[in-house]
């Protein structure tokens, strides 16, 4: 498999394209009116502490003030002490001070959030889901930061290892060394990239987060005051290059100048054997257009996706879950009714699967397939599933598939979909997404007409309203337009406007 990073980068936004064997993967966009906040650390002050929900709302210094839920508060030292830390050793390792203040606050299973928090309590916090919707940003205590090849957690003594590094023997190697190399009472994850990494790359990353926690804590007490930034992740730019610029990517595009420079600084530094990858985009084309990039963003933001064999599926999304419906559309297969189903499911699969990973859908997500009789077909279509999400980067958990068809999943969201960077409600039908029908309409001007009629003196009124609904008013509800007239003993006269929309009108009664 061939992969490639385009960044499309503007005074206005910054796009990013994750493209796979000539076809767009992923897709991340920022504006800088838009930031993304998932991985910013704050000193942020509880506002109110909620007992009925276990949670606590917390100003960061935002619009709306952060939720924070009871099994991801952590006060400890760490909050108070900016002494957490010590520098290197000289033999090489790192350490903790040997004795540490006696105010740790840490949250024992089942400990109610009343327990913990205050009002008016100052904390230390990271965003972990940027605000979606209506919603605030989801906040956490346990810290973590990320580098090249290893995730810090500072509140934990865990050693986690990437899902996707596969090997008993390498899990167990990758473990050891980070054990040897460690502050006692830290903990750590080692990314996917990492599976090769030297001591040496590993120790760098080590101390690289160290010295930034070491930082943080610094300022933090330097400067207690509350709400206050403390950390920002990188930009979205330098985001995705550490974690997407991997060994199997064969070419990094980007088309700005001062951002390639920058680039090629940052990578010297944190991946050089992949600095000669990196490429400045003169062309003529914009590079998005070249690679055929905006078109299909336009595509991943359309309901209905066809499929190869004339089956399709409709994705649905709304604020609680997903929907994705399968249909066998134009295909009506060769030889019988239980294959023709079942070969449109299977083909399904590869397409719901990239297209949740493409637009980013998160949440809970249900899938309606089409009912299959054999087990033997259930089966395998719930094999054929699990295989096509491994890909994704996110948290996926899926649940068998229903005697109904159904497939329940849920899927990590941590910022919006592209639907919702891209997308507003619509300001005609706020978001419903249909409009009342003609016919509807008709029916309540009639209504409207009839119940006013005796309170006005007039004989004529003037109707104005869209072309389509005066085309039935007086074609296909031309009858019931008469009768109307005649039950109300007044003239009817009606004039269309392009300028108003469908579903609104004028009634006017000529004195």
């Amino acid at each position: 498999m061939t992969r490639e990073i385009l960044i499309n980068t503007t005074s206005y936004e910054t796009r990013i394209a994750l493209v796979e064997n000539g076809q767009l993967a992923e897709f991340h966009l920022q504006r800088p009116t838009e930031k993304a906040l998932v991985g910013n650390i704050y000193r942020g002050r509880v506002v109110r502490v909620l007992p009925g929900m276990q949670a606590a709302f917390v100003d960061i210094g935002l619009e709306r003030t952060g939720f924070l839920y009871v099994d991801d508060v952590y006060i400890s030292n760490a909050d108070l002490d900016a002494r957490m830390l010590k520098r290197q050793h000289p033999n090489g390792k790192f350490d903790f001070p040997s004795s540490l203040p006696d105010t740790d606050i840490n949250r024992s299973p089942g400990m109610s959030i009343e327990n913990i928090l205050y009002e008016g309590q100052a904390i230390t916090i990271q965003v972990a889901k940027d605000t979606i919707g209506t919603k605030g940003a989801r906040l956490t205590c346990h810290i973590t930061l990320p580098c090249r090849n290893l995730v810090f957690m500072p509140f934990t003594e865990h050693i986690g290892i990437s899902r996707k590094i596969q090997g008993e023997e390498t899990r167990k190697a990758l473990k050891e060394r980070i054990e040897a190399l460690r502050p006692a009472g830290a903990g750590f994850i080692v990314r996917t990239v990492a599976e090769n990494a030297t001591v040496e790359e590993l120790k760098a990353d080590m101390e690289f987060l160290l010295l930034l926690w070491d930082k943080i804590l610094d300022i933090s007490n330097k400067t207690p005051t509350a709400p206050r930034l403390l950390h920002e992740d990188l930009d979205i730019t330098f985001r995705s290059v550490r974690d997407y610029f991997t060994e199997d990517v064969r070419h990094l595009v980007l088309d700005d100048q001062e951002t390639y420079e920058q680039l090629l600084k940052f990578v010297h530094t944190f991946a050089p054997k992949l600095q000669q990858r990196i490429s400045y985009y003169q062309g003529e084309s914009p590079l998005f257009v070249t690679h055929g990039i905006d078109v299909e963003i336009s595509r991943a933001l359309e309901k209905k996706v066809w499929l190869r064999s004339g089956g399709y599926i409709i994705i649905e999304t709304t604020e609680a879950l997903s929907v994705v419906d399968v249909n066998t559309g134009r295909y009506v297969g060769k030889n019988d009714l239980e294959e023709t189903i079942f070969k449109t499911n299977m083909e399904a699969v590869k397409e719901i699967a990239y297209q949740l990973r493409l637009r980013n859908i998160g949440g809970i997500i249900i899938i309606d397939f089409i009912d299959m009789e054999e087990e033997e077909h259930r089966e395998e279509l719930f094999t054929s599933f699990k295989e096509a999400v491994k890909k994704d980067k996110s948290r996926i958990n899926i649940l068998k598939l229903s005697e109904f068809g159904l497939v329940q999943m849920t899927r990590k969201r941590s910022c919006e979909n592209l639907s919702q960077m891209m997308c507003e409600p619509c300001h005609y039908c706020a978001g419903e997404g249909v409009l009342k029908s003609r016919r509807t309409i008709c029916y309540e001007i009639f209504r409207k007409i009839s119940r006013r009629a005796k309170r006005h003196n007039s004989t004529n009124i003037t109707l104005t309203v869209h072309p389509r609904i005066g085309d039935m008013l007086l074609k296909e509800e031309g009858p019931a337009t008469n009768e109307l007239e005649n039950d109300i003993g007044k003239r009817l006269s009606i004039v269309v406007s392009n300028k108003l929309h469908i579903e609104k009108y004028q009634i006017n009664w000529d004195e």
